[in-house]
């Protein structure tokens, strides 16, 4: 991550903002002090920056995948005369 003061943020405004839509993220400081951040919002392929990511998993909304393919239980096959009434409150007592 850069660091540029706020002096030089003033100064160069147009020259950080296009290292940021090349993705990377600046920090802002006054007198050494870390007081903001230029982050990109999006990478081009439109998906949220890593550390927006991180904010909301942070903040609870997201919940990253495990990288594992889910198993679902494979569907129900009716017979031929059927309800399905019977089938769903047959499914609530198994609790499925």
């Amino acid at each position: 991550m850069k660091t540029a003061s706020i002096s030089v943020t003033k100064n160069q405004l147009s020259a950080l903002i296009e290292q940021v839509r090349q993705g990377e993220t600046i920090l802002i400081t006054d007198h050494d002090c870390p007081v903001a951040r230029l982050a990109p919002i999006a990478t081009e392929n439109g998906q949220p920056g890593t550390d927006e990511l991180v904010l909301l998993e942070r903040k609870g909304i997201l919940r990253r995948g495990h990288g594992r393919i889910c198993r679902l239980m494979p569907p129900v096959v009716p017979t031929q005369h059927a309800s399905a009434l019977q089938a769903l409150l047959e499914e609530r007592e198994w609790a499925r």
